[in-house]
Parts: C-alpha cells; sequence; structure tokens
C-alpha cells in the first residue's frame, strides 16, 4: 500500500503531538505515550492491526536486546556509587584540589565525573549538601554553584551511555558505545566549560535564599563508612578505559586485542564496575547490599519500559517508509547534523524530558540517515551526539530535572530561567559547534 507524503506527514506529526500533549501535559507515563503513538501512526497509515502489533513487538524486543544489561548495570553502578559513599569521596576531591581558588568550576567538574555514571537529578540530590557547604565557605552565590554543579551533570547525562537517552540513541542508530563515550566527553567538557563561563556572568547579579541543606547531607553521609579516594574513583575510570580500548583495538586481531574485545565489552566493563564498587564498600554497609541492588533493578525498569516503547514507535515509522517519502520531498541532505539537532531540540523544549526526546528523534531519524547522508559508522555518531546536544536545549519548567534544582537549593523562578535554562541553550550550541568541528577529523 502507497501512502502520500502528505499523509506521512499528518500522521507523524499527530503522534509526536500525541507524546507531548500526554507527557507534558496530561502528564502520562512516556512509555504509554509512546504506545498510543505508535498504533496512532500505524493505524494512520492503513497498516493492519495486527501487522502494527507484530511490528511494535520486534521494535520493543530488538532495543532491548541491545540494551537491557547496559542500562540495568549502569544504573546499578550509579546507586552502588551514591549509597556506599564514593560520589561523596569523589566531590570532596575534586573540592579539595581545585574548590578553594575556583570553587565554582570545581562543581562543574565534580558534577561532569560524578555524573558519568549517575543520572544528572540523582547526583544532584546526594552533592547538593556539599555544594550548599563550599557556596558558604566561599562567599560564592548559591545559584551560581548551584547551577554549575547541575549543567556539569547535564553534559555528560545528555551525550554519554550509560545514561539512558545516549545508549538508546546508540543502540537505535548503531553507533559503538566506546567511541560514542570517548567523543562525548570531548563534547561535554567545552559545553560544561561554556555555561561555567556564562552562569559565572549571570549568577552575580541574582539574588537567592540561605543556604539550607548542608544539615541533611552531613546526617546522611555520617551514616557510612566511604571507601577510599582511588577506590571510589576506579569504578568510574576502569570501565570507561576498557571500552575505550576495545574501540581503539577494534581491528587489532592479536593477543591483547581478543583480551580486550571482551573485557571492553560494555556489559562485561559495566559488570567490573559494579563489582569493583561492590568491593570497596565497607563490611558495615554489606548488609544494604541487596537493598542497593533491588533499587537500581526497579529504577533501571522504569528506564528499559520507556526505551522499549521508543524502540516500538521507532519500528512502526520505519513500517511508513518514512526515511524515503521525507528523503524525496525534503531537501534534507544539505542539513546534516543540523536535523537531528533541531528535531530534538523542539522535542525537548515541548515535552521536558531529553531522555524521551533523544529516544523519539533517534526513532525518527533512523530511516533518514541514508538521506540526511549518515552512512559511515562516523557519520551516524555524528549524528547521535547532535542528538545529545539538542537534548540539552531548552530546560525549563516541563522539565523534572529543572525543579530538582529550583525545589532542592530553594532558587526561584526568574533565577532558574535567567541563569540555568539560558546555560542549557548554551550548552546546546556549544555542543553543536563542538561536533562540526570533529566533522573535519572523522
Amino acid at each position: 500500500m502507497t501512502h502520500s507524503f502528505v499523509q506521512i506527514m499528518i500522521v507523524l506529526l499527530a503522534g509526536i503531538s500525541l507524546i507531548v500533549v500526554l507527557t507534558a501535559r496530561l502528564r502520562l507515563h512516556p512509555f504509554f505515550a509512546l504506545l498510543i503513538a505508535s498504533f496512532v501512526v500505524g493505524l494512520g497509515v492503513q497498516l493492519p492491526v495486527i501487522d502494527v502489533l507484530n511490528t511494535m513487538k520486534e521494535g520493543f524486543g530488538s532495543i532491548l536486546r541491545s540494551l537491557g544489561f547496559i542500562i540495568l548495570l549502569g544504573t546499578a553502578l550509579g546507586v552502588i556509587l551514591e549509597r556506599n559513599g564514593s560520589t561523596g569521596v569523589m566531590a570532596n576531591y575534586i573540592l579539595a584540589k581545585i574548590g578553594r581558588r575556583y570553587p565554582a568550576l570545581a562543581m562543574s567538574v565534580t558534577g561532569l565525573i560524578v555524573g558519568l555514571p549517575i543520572f544528572c537529578d540523582s547526583g544532584f540530590i546526594v552533592l547538593s549538601g556539599l555544594n550548599s557547604t563550599l557556596a558558604k565557605r566561599t562567599g560564592t552565590p548559591l545559584v551560581i554553584m548551584a547551577v554549575s554543579m547541575a549543567t556539569g551533570l547535564y553534559s555528560v547525562h545528555c551525550l554519554i551511555p550509560p545514561h539512558p537517552g545516549a545508549a538508546a540513541a546508540a543502540g537505535i542508530i548503531g553507533v559503538s558505545y566506546g567511541k560514542l563515550i570517548m567523543l562525548g566527553i570531548c563534547v561535554a567538557i567545552p559545553a560544561m566549560l561554556a555555561a561555567y563561563f556564562y552562569i559565572g556572568y549571570a549568577g552575580r547579579k541574582t539574588v537567592t535564599i540561605d543556604l539550607h541543606s548542608q544539615e541533611r547531607q552531613e546526617a546522611i553521609v555520617n551514616e557510612i563508612i566511604p571507601p577510599s579516594v582511588v577506590s571510589s574513583f576506579l569504578p568510574v575510570v576502569i570501565p570507561i578505559i576498557l571500552i575505550a580500548i576495545k574501540s581503539i583495538l577494534n581491528t587489532d586481531n592479536s593477543s591483547a586485542g581478543n583480551i580486550f574485545a571482551v573485557l571492553g565489552d560494555p556489559v562485561i566493563a559495566l559488570s567490573i564496575g559494579v563489582l569493583m564498587a561492590l568491593i570497596s564498600s565497607k563490611p558495615g554497609k554489606n548488609r544494604k547490599i541487596n537493598h542497593w541492588l533491588q533499587e537500581s533493578a526497579e529504577k533501571a525498569g522504569g528506564i528499559l519500559v520507556i526505551i522499549g516503547g521508543g524502540g516500538a514507535f521507532g519500528a512502526v515509522l520505519a513500517a511508513t517508509k518514512i526515511g524515503q517519502h521525507m528523503g524525496e520531498v525534503l531537501p534534507l541532505a544539505g542539513m546534516g547534523i543540523l536535523f537531528p539537532f533541531l528535531l530534538t531540540s523542539v522535542l525537548k523544549t515541548a515535552q521536558g524530558s531529553s531522555t524521551v526526546a533523544i529516544i523519539t528523534a533517534a526513532s525518527i531519524i533512523q530511516p533518514l540517515l541514508p538521506v540526511l547522508g549518515f552512512v559511515t559508522p562516523d557519520q551516524k555518531l555524528l549524528c547521535v551526539l547532535a542528538m545529545g546536544a539538542g537534548s540539552m536545549m531548552i530546560s525549563h519548567a516541563n522539565d523534572a530535572y529543572f525543579w530538582v534544582i529550583a525545589k532542592f537549593e530553594k532558587i526561584g523562578m526568574p533565577a532558574m530561567l535567567k541563569v540555568y535554562s539560558v546555560a542549557t541553550v548554551i550548552m546546546g550550541l556549544t555542543s553543536l559547534l563542538m561536533i562540526y568541528l570533529l566533522s573535519f577529523f572523522l
């Protein structure tokens, strides 16, 4: 059955609009929004109901097969490091090295490093007490400290696996996790620094309410015996190194290449990180390890169903042959990385979730890859990074992370919009610029 371009576009816009309205306005869980949108798109192009169902099942299973273990292990690593005190140890170490002279920069760097395995909202809550303490000691405005830390966490959350949006996009588009991590860090650091400089300028003119969370955080920290500095950093650093080495030795058939082909597999590398994090937990806390693992499994389950819903939605879109239709009518070939960036930006700004935005965008773009000119592995990598950059823009009142920052540090709406929301725009544009520059070397 053939369909006109107009019909395809009407159905696509209807599906996207449904996702935005159901998640942002009606607060429906993203999985069910994606499920409903899949049916709307499939039935809108007159696919038989049984074909829509089978396509959704295939898309759901395919994406979970490639990402299930990675998301689960990445979530487990983050939860364990948070619960056993490693995040606090890493933060205190960074603060001790650069915190006195450059406290806001210290919080940005802390956010970036701690945020590698931990979701941005969890990382912000865990580190907020340290942030408040350093702000009080140095006399730095709280809004500068809080937003600097928030953007450091946010930079890696949008760009780097095992964070769910980046991991899902890599699985949907077909990108090497190792290369995505390495180049994602190269993009995240300039984005973090650009936000840091802007925050230092804008935050000086903003007044916020008094500090308040130090006692709560100290109470949490005092309940545990944290690991050493080395033991805290290794579960984060070792998996990244192993995955990176595998990417570098990808075509090496030597003994070392074969060993790192196994050790550098993201599932194995993250398993090693989880094991190291568990070993570094003090004996007095071992009784809680089962609770930590159960918490991580429950948390990962919520993420996996969203990713699976995105896979189902993407499979239905592919069945409509949207890529072929759009390629015949629209001049997409000349847009390059700008198209995935703009599409993800619109989705993020409209419905608030970076994860939902990048998963939805990747589902739409996957059948368009040949039309957009993303054919080689490096070109697909740039496409995923462009979607990650787009998922940074624009964090505002419909973003849950926006409210975590505002409510936890009692920062008013005007200050949040002026300092944090504008900073996310700067981060997105800086990331896009870095990706464009990287395109000359890939």
